[in-house]
Protein backbone atom coordinates (compact mmCIF):
# COMPACT_ATOMS: atom_id res chain seq x y z
CA UNK A 1 0.00 0.00 0.00
CA UNK A 2 1.16 3.53 -0.74
CA UNK A 3 2.50 5.25 2.41
CA UNK A 4 0.92 8.37 3.90
CA UNK A 5 3.46 10.27 6.00
CA UNK A 6 3.33 13.69 7.65
CA UNK A 7 6.64 15.52 8.02
CA UNK A 8 6.76 17.95 10.94
CA UNK A 9 9.41 20.31 12.28
CA UNK A 10 10.11 23.98 12.64
CA UNK A 11 10.57 25.96 9.45
CA UNK A 12 14.18 25.53 8.37
CA UNK A 13 14.54 22.09 10.03
CA UNK A 14 15.27 20.35 6.73
CA UNK A 15 11.85 18.89 6.01
CA UNK A 16 12.02 19.73 2.30
CA UNK A 17 15.50 18.24 1.97
CA UNK A 18 14.51 14.97 3.62
CA UNK A 19 11.29 14.78 1.62
CA UNK A 20 13.27 15.19 -1.60
CA UNK A 21 15.50 12.29 -0.55
CA UNK A 22 12.47 10.08 0.17
CA UNK A 23 10.89 11.02 -3.17
CA UNK A 24 14.08 10.22 -5.08
CA UNK A 25 14.56 6.87 -3.38
CA UNK A 26 10.98 5.61 -3.05
CA UNK A 27 8.85 7.58 -5.54
CA UNK A 28 6.48 8.92 -2.88
CA UNK A 29 4.71 12.17 -3.90
CA UNK A 30 5.92 15.21 -1.94
CA UNK A 31 3.13 17.67 -1.20
CA UNK A 32 4.59 20.87 0.25
CA UNK A 33 1.94 23.38 1.18
CA UNK A 34 4.62 26.09 1.25
CA UNK A 35 5.53 25.38 -2.39
CA UNK A 36 1.84 25.24 -3.35
CA UNK A 37 1.22 28.62 -1.70
CA UNK A 38 4.32 30.24 -3.24
CA UNK A 39 3.17 29.00 -6.67
CA UNK A 40 -0.27 30.54 -6.09
CA UNK A 41 1.37 33.83 -5.06
CA UNK A 42 3.58 33.82 -8.18
CA UNK A 43 0.55 33.10 -10.39
CA UNK A 44 -1.41 35.94 -8.78
CA UNK A 45 -4.47 33.79 -8.10
CA UNK A 46 -7.08 35.03 -5.62
CA UNK A 47 -5.79 32.47 -3.09
CA UNK A 48 -2.25 33.55 -3.87
CA UNK A 49 -3.09 37.19 -3.23
CA UNK A 50 -4.68 36.33 0.13
CA UNK A 51 -1.78 34.06 1.06
CA UNK A 52 0.85 36.62 0.05
CA UNK A 53 -0.37 39.23 2.52
CA UNK A 54 -0.54 36.67 5.32
CA UNK A 55 2.91 35.17 4.57
CA UNK A 56 4.63 38.57 4.29
CA UNK A 57 3.36 39.34 7.78
CA UNK A 58 4.79 36.01 8.98
CA UNK A 59 1.35 34.47 9.50
CA UNK A 60 -0.11 31.12 8.58
CA UNK A 61 -2.89 30.65 6.01
CA UNK A 62 -6.31 29.69 7.44
CA UNK A 63 -7.36 26.10 8.04
CA UNK A 64 -10.27 26.36 5.62
CA UNK A 65 -8.04 27.37 2.72
CA UNK A 66 -5.38 24.77 3.50
CA UNK A 67 -7.84 21.91 4.14
CA UNK A 68 -9.43 22.50 0.75
CA UNK A 69 -6.12 22.63 -1.09
CA UNK A 70 -4.89 19.44 0.59
CA UNK A 71 -8.14 17.49 0.13
CA UNK A 72 -8.07 18.16 -3.61
CA UNK A 73 -4.39 17.20 -3.88
CA UNK A 74 -4.71 13.96 -1.90
CA UNK A 75 -7.51 12.79 -4.21
CA UNK A 76 -5.26 12.98 -7.30
CA UNK A 77 -4.15 9.73 -8.95
CA UNK A 78 -0.40 10.06 -8.29
CA UNK A 79 -0.94 10.37 -4.54
CA UNK A 80 -3.46 7.53 -4.49
CA UNK A 81 -0.99 5.24 -6.31
CA UNK A 82 2.39 6.29 -4.89
CA UNK A 83 1.58 7.66 -1.44
CA UNK A 84 2.31 11.08 -0.01
CA UNK A 85 4.74 13.02 2.14
CA UNK A 86 2.81 15.94 3.61
CA UNK A 87 5.23 18.78 4.34
CA UNK A 88 3.72 21.80 6.09
CA UNK A 89 0.32 20.22 6.73
CA UNK A 90 -1.25 19.77 9.17
CA UNK A 91 -0.14 22.76 11.24
CA UNK A 92 -2.99 22.71 13.77
CA UNK A 93 -5.07 20.10 15.57
CA UNK A 94 -8.05 21.22 13.46
CA UNK A 95 -6.07 20.50 10.29
CA UNK A 96 -5.01 17.12 11.75
CA UNK A 97 -8.66 16.26 12.37
CA UNK A 98 -9.43 17.30 8.78
CA UNK A 99 -6.57 15.15 7.46
CA UNK A 100 -7.83 12.14 9.43
CA UNK A 101 -11.30 12.68 7.90
CA UNK A 102 -9.87 13.06 4.37
CA UNK A 103 -7.88 9.84 4.69
CA UNK A 104 -10.81 8.01 6.29
CA UNK A 105 -13.00 9.03 3.33
CA UNK A 106 -10.35 7.46 1.07
CA UNK A 107 -10.31 4.25 3.14
CA UNK A 108 -6.69 4.70 4.22
CA UNK A 109 -4.91 5.93 7.32
CA UNK A 110 -1.77 7.81 8.19
CA UNK A 111 1.32 5.60 8.48
CA UNK A 112 3.51 7.98 10.50
CA UNK A 113 4.18 11.57 11.49
CA UNK A 114 7.91 12.26 11.67
CA UNK A 115 9.12 15.31 13.54
CA UNK A 116 12.54 16.56 12.43
CA UNK A 117 13.72 18.21 15.63
CA UNK A 118 16.11 21.18 15.31
CA UNK A 119 16.61 23.96 17.89
CA UNK A 120 15.13 27.44 17.29
CA UNK A 121 18.57 29.10 17.09
CA UNK A 122 19.71 26.69 14.38
CA UNK A 123 16.57 26.98 12.22
CA UNK A 124 16.68 30.77 12.48
CA UNK A 125 20.28 30.79 11.20
CA UNK A 126 19.35 28.39 8.38
CA UNK A 127 16.40 30.54 7.24
CA UNK A 128 18.40 33.77 7.32
CA UNK A 129 21.08 32.10 5.19
CA UNK A 130 18.66 30.97 2.44
CA UNK A 131 17.73 34.58 1.64
CA UNK A 132 14.06 34.34 0.63
CA UNK A 133 12.20 37.64 0.41
CA UNK A 134 9.77 36.59 3.17
CA UNK A 135 12.61 35.49 5.48
CA UNK A 136 13.16 38.70 7.43
CA UNK A 137 14.21 38.37 11.07
CA UNK A 138 10.81 39.65 12.18
CA UNK A 139 8.85 37.29 9.91
CA UNK A 140 11.00 34.32 10.97
CA UNK A 141 10.50 35.10 14.66
CA UNK A 142 6.74 35.44 14.11
CA UNK A 143 6.50 32.13 12.19
CA UNK A 144 8.49 30.28 14.84
CA UNK A 145 6.36 31.79 17.60
CA UNK A 146 3.20 30.71 15.77
CA UNK A 147 4.71 27.26 15.24
CA UNK A 148 5.36 26.83 18.95
CA UNK A 149 1.87 28.07 19.89
CA UNK A 150 -0.20 26.37 17.18
CA UNK A 151 1.73 23.51 15.65
CA UNK A 152 3.75 22.02 18.50
CA UNK A 153 0.52 20.62 20.08
CA UNK A 154 0.33 18.35 17.01
CA UNK A 155 3.14 16.33 18.51
CA UNK A 156 0.74 15.34 21.29
CA UNK A 157 -2.07 14.73 18.77
CA UNK A 158 0.06 12.30 16.75
CA UNK A 159 1.70 10.74 19.83
CA UNK A 160 -1.73 10.04 21.29
CA UNK A 161 -2.55 8.04 18.16
CA UNK A 162 0.74 6.14 18.16
CA UNK A 163 1.92 7.81 14.92
CA UNK A 164 4.69 10.17 16.12
CA UNK A 165 8.37 9.48 15.42
CA UNK A 166 10.96 12.10 16.52
CA UNK A 167 14.11 12.43 14.37
CA UNK A 168 17.23 14.35 15.45
CA UNK A 169 17.61 16.89 12.62
CA UNK A 170 21.17 17.99 13.40
CA UNK A 171 24.04 16.67 11.36
CA UNK A 172 24.81 16.02 7.72
CA UNK A 173 21.91 15.36 5.32
CA UNK A 174 22.97 11.71 4.93
CA UNK A 175 22.99 11.18 8.70
CA UNK A 176 19.52 12.66 9.11
CA UNK A 177 18.24 10.65 6.13
CA UNK A 178 19.56 7.43 7.67
CA UNK A 179 17.63 8.27 10.87
CA UNK A 180 14.46 8.94 8.84
CA UNK A 181 14.75 5.64 6.94
CA UNK A 182 15.39 3.71 10.15
CA UNK A 183 12.43 5.34 11.90
CA UNK A 184 10.11 4.55 8.96
CA UNK A 185 11.48 1.03 8.61
CA UNK A 186 12.43 1.52 4.94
Amino acid sequence: MAPRIVVLGRQGAGKGTQCARLVAEFGIVHVSTGDMLRAAVAAGTPLGQQAEAIMKAGGLVSDDIMNGIVAERLAEADVMEQGVLLDGFPRTSGQADALAAILDDQGVELDAAINIDVAIEEVTARMMARGREDDTEEAIAERLSLYEAQTAPLLEWFAGRGKLVVIDGLGEEDEVFARVREALGI
